[in-house]
């Protein structure tokens, strides 16, 4: 379970506080590792000579492998561009589409190029297109909305039903060198950001949609649960708003050191699989001091966000009781402005949290690295050096 957590095993059991519960997003790692890769296929790894492709991609399969191959270098039509992705994070949603071959109910039916985590700089433009041209360093937003619907029209477009979602079949992704993607959801980034932290932008938009409605406030004690790399993403974006004290919590003794190292401020408590959800929020509270005024204002409880799709160890009554507020996400709306301030104005680094890089061509070792939670990899970060042109 390194990076995950059983769930529920603070949620409602903090009495007075309120529990922001961020769903959608995948926290931590998946087990297992693939060992080496050759030519043809080895463990599910399907490899082949990148230095003859023009547009390697990482592709996860029906059938729960991965390969690297050529894909097609599209020309951009109306309102898109064609990027050099430069910069490709792994998702724990990378994982356990190669793994699992869905999240949920979206499942791997055909080869799909995965990622979803990325910057890049603009090489062509589509006709229509006004906001960008040639050169621009871009982060990406990964997700395209049909602007149609109810949702979208409402401004909720990251509940649109018709998404197009890189990375998620059908849609490709971003870990190939060539990708055409609307202008519309890619925001310029200043010289002062690395094309790394441009792709850290996509997992902080997680955590600036979800901390919007949690509750987390100068001055005021709150938790979070799951030192995952979106569970430290929270923890650093609840000590940038002042958030005091902070304590995270995870099963896995390396990721709390690790947070303790990224945020040093912060209270670390590894779960005891032994003790009961309840016994477990017991120990917490007595972190934060002896009365109620001290407890946790707000709990980030970081789910992993392919869970089970019914879940009934909730406690209502004890929720409905203490009048707990239970908040959902899904992913983010209109965040990559503020993502690109935050990164920019120094308000966070995150940088550290890349603890691993890899270029393109040996995208199937990046995935293998991050498979063996012998690793200690928090965010592996896939890049592309090449001066790419079209």
């Amino acid at each position: 379970m390194n990076g995950t957590h059983t769930n529920g095993h603070t949620n409602g059991a903090v009495n007075g506080t309120t529990s922001s519960h961020i769903n959608g997003h995948t926290n931590g790692h998946t087990n297992g590792r693939t060992n080496g890769h050759t030519n043809g296929t080895t463990n599910g790894v399907t490899n082949g000579d990148a230095t003859k492709y023009k547009n390697p991609s990482l592709q996860v399969t029906a059938d729960h492998k991965i390969k690297l191959v050529d894909a097609p270098i599209e020309e951009p039509g109306v309102g898109e561009v064609i990027l050099q992705v430069k910069c490709s994070g792994i998702c724990g949603s990378d994982m356990h589409l190669w793994k699992s071959g869905r999240i949920g109910s979206l499942e791997v039916k055909g080869d799909c190029i995965l990622g979803h985590e990325a910057a890049g700089v603009v090489l062509k433009c589509g006709e229509g297109v006004t906001n960008l041209k040639p050169g621009d360093r871009v982060g990406i937003e990964p997700q395209e909305p049909c602007e149609q619907c109810f949702l979208c029209m409402e401004g909720r477009y990251n509940l649109c039903d018709n998404v197009k979602f890189s990375g998620i079949w059908p849609d490709n992704g971003t870990i190939q060198r060539f990708k055409r993607h609307p202008a519309k959801w890619l925001y310029k980034i200043p010289d002062n950001l690395t094309y790394s932290e441009g792709a850290l932008l996509e997992p902080l938009s997680v955590i600036l949609h979800g901390i919007k409605g949690a509750n987390v406030r100068l001055g005021q004690p709150s938790l979070i649960c799951g030192a995952g790399p979106i569970g430290l993403v929270a923890l650093a974006a609840a000590r940038a708003s002042g958030a005091h004290p902070l304590v995270i919590t995870d099963i896995d003794a390396g990721r709390l050191k690790f947070a303790k190292d990224f945020v040093p401020h912060c209270q670390t408590y590894r779960v005891n699989p032994k003790l009961s959800p309840e016994e477990n929020a017991k120990e917490i509270r007595k972190m934060y001091g002896d009365d109620e005024y001290s407890q946790p204002a707000s709990v980030m409880e970081l789910v992993i966000g392919v869970g089970r799709p019914v879940m009934n160890n909730i406690p209502f009554m004890h929720l409905s009781l203490a009048e707990i507020d239970l908040k959902f996400i899904n992913r983010y709306r209109d965040t990559w402005p503020a993502a690109i301030q935050c990164l920019s104005g120094e308000v966070l680094n995150l940088n550290k949290l890349v603890t691993h890089k890899f270029p393109l061509e040996k995208a199937i070792e990046a995935f293998e690295l991050n498979a063996d939670t012998s690793s200690l990899s928090i965010k592996v970060h896939i890049v592309d050096e090449v001066d790419a042109t079209l």
